[in-house]
């Protein structure tokens, strides 16, 4: 399936954790394009997309191995890698994409510490740029927050130079998520809406009221960590 989209791999260290935001046009993008696990690490497979990079990319990340090499050994064995793209951000916070030479123009992705920004079909490269500048300008603000920033910022820098359709939001943290059961700590998708990213931010601020002692006790770990 082509998953013709622009999307971020971020970690937030202090907070412990990872995850990714996505945005396409494309129904139902959250079902391919995000993968992530605490303390491993978050993963963005897209283009032509391959969805065992999402699972065997983290059990890779698992046993330790870099965002770089992640994204080595994933690509190296896979013979259609030329339409493939890929981020990939580690447990260290270490950072790496990939576009293959057959994805779509315009397609690329740039890194840098904790973050892997990446897209094809979109409308120039200031797209790309715009979800790495502003994910960085917005550091000292929650990861879910963050990433959905660095989308709005995407979006108004060009997108999909198709036009939009879903989006999806996926952060994960040890024992954040439900009841302290769950790694899952944000999972949100909106599967097809002519406003996705609106859609989104309105059922994040949803989630922040129903869920807000478990936002506020993130933020006050991450507060006691020092930093982002």
């Amino acid at each position: 399936m082509l998953v013709s989209t622009y999307s971020i791999c971020a970690c937030d260290l202090g907070a412990r954790q990872w995850g990714v935001a996505v945005q396409s046009r494309v129904l139902a993008v959250g079902c391919i394009v995000p993968w992530a696990k605490p303390l491993a690490g978050a993963i963005a497979t897209q283009s032509w997309a391959n969805p065992r990079y999402g699972p065997d990319g983290l059990a890779l990340l698992r046993e330790g191995l870099t965002a770089a090499e992640v994204v080595e050994r994933l690509t190296a064995a896979d013979d259609e890698r030329a339409q493939r793209q890929l981020g990939v951000v580690d447990a260290e916070g270490g950072s790496a994409t990939y576009t293959g030479e057959k994805c779509k123009e315009w397609a690329g992705g740039r890194t840098g510490p904790g973050y892997a920004a990446q897209g094809n079909i979109l409308l120039s490269g200031e797209t790309v740029d715009a979800l790495a500048e502003t994910f960085v300008a917005t550091e000292g603000k929650a990861l879910p927050e963050r990433l959905l920033d660095s989308l709005h910022a995407a979006q108004e820098a060009g997108g999909d130079r198709r036009g939009q359709q879903s989006a999806a939001l996926l952060v994960v943290g040890p024992e954040q998520g439900y009841a302290g059961l769950s790694d899952t700590f944000v999972d949100l998708r909106v599967d097809d809406h002519e406003q996705p990213l609106a859609e989104l931010r309105r059922l994040l601020g949803i989630h922040r009221d129903v869920f807000a002692d478990r936002h506020a006790g993130v933020e006050t770990a991450r507060a006691g960590s020092g930093g982002a």
